[in-house]
C-alpha cells in the first residue's frame, strides 16, 4: 500500500535563534508525524496552494508570526483552499495560527484575544463532545500543553464542534466537518522549544506584566499533547486502509 500523502503548509518561520538552534516549523511535524506518511512541504507564505485538495490524503497547517486578522494575500488565498479542502472532506490539523486561519475559513473569527498573550505550558481540558471525536476521545480529560499566541479563534465557524478549553482560552480545539480539527495549543513542541520561547520573549513577556521567571519555571512535559499527532497519521492510515 502507497503512504498517505499529506502537505504541511508551512505559514512562516520561527525566531531566527531558535531556527538555528532546532530547525524550522516544518521539521517539527517532520520529526512528529510517524514514518507511514508520504510528507510534503509547502511555503504556502512564497506559493500558497494550488494542487486539487483532494490529491491529498491529509493536510497539516503550522504556525506562524503572521496574524490572521491582517488578512495578507497569501494567507486569504490559503483560506479559500482550505474552505475547499473542508468541502472535499480532506482530513485537515491546523496548529495555532493554521487553528485560527481554519476558523477564519470557515466564517468564524480570528483576532487578538482580550486578555493579551498566552505562552507556556498549560493545562488544556477535554469537553465532554470529545468523547465522541476521532481523535480527542483518545487523550486524557486533562493534560499539559506548550503554547504561545496572542491571537485566538474568537469566534468559531457555525457547526463547529468545540472539543477542549484552558483557563485562559476558551476555543483550545474545534472540529469543523467530520475530519477538520483546529488546536491553538503546539503539539510539535518539545520542552526544550517551549523554553527557548520564553526565553526569546522574556523582555516582551515582563513588559506585558506577566511573571516570565514563573513561565520558565513552569515549562513541563506535555506527552499527550505531542500524541496528538501520532494519533492524527494514525488517523490517515486507517482511512487509506478503507479505500
Amino acid at each position: 500500500m502507497e503512504k498517505p500523502k499529506v502537505i504541511i503548509l508551512k505559514t512562516g518561520s520561527t525566531y531566527p535563534e531558535i531556527r538555528d538552534q532546532f530547525g524550522d516549523f516544518d521539521a517539527w511535524f517532520l520529526r512528529n508525524l510517524n514514518g507511514d506518511l508520504d510528507l510534503t512541504v509547502l511555503d504556502a507564505v512564497q506559493t500558497p496552494p494550488a494542487s486539487a485538495p483532494s490529491d491529498w490524503a491529509g493536510i497539516v497547517i503550522t504556525g506562524s508570526p503572521a496574524m490572521v486578522s491582517d488578512k495578507a494575500h497569501w494567507s486569504e488565498e490559503t483560506a479559500r483552499w482550505i474552505k475547499q479542502a473542508v468541502e472535499a472532506r480532506v482530513p485537515l490539523l491546523g496548529v495555532c495560527y493554521g487553528h485560527q486561519l481554519l476558523a477564519h475559513a470557515m466564517g468564524g473569527k480570528a483576532d487578538y484575544h482580550p486578555k493579551g498573550r498566552e505562552t507556556g505550558t498549560h493545562t488544556v481540558r477535554l469537553l465532554d463532545s470529545a468523547s465522541s471525536d476521532p481523535l480527542f476521545s483518545q487523550l486524557p480529560a486533562e493534560f499539559p500543553a506548550h503554547l504561545t499566541h496572542k491571537q485566538s479563534a474568537l469566534e468559531l465557524p457555525p457547526g463547529a464542534v468545540l472539543l477542549a478549553n484552558s483557563a485562559f482560552e476558551p476555543h483550545q480545539a474545534f472540529r469543523v466537518g467530520e475530519h477538520a480539527w483546529g488546536v491553538q495549543f503546539h503539539p510539535e513542541f518539545t520542552e526544550a522549544i517551549m523554553k527557548a520561547y520564553l526565553e526569546v520573549q522574556f523582555p516582551d513577556i515582563v513588559a506585558e506584566g506577566l511573571d516570565a521567571q514563573s513561565l520558565l519555571q513552569g515549562v513541563r512535559p506535555a506527552p499527550d499533547a505531542n500524541h496528538l499527532l501520532k494519533l492524527f497519521a494514525e488517523y490517515l492510515n486507517a482511512r487509506a486502509m478503507t479505500k
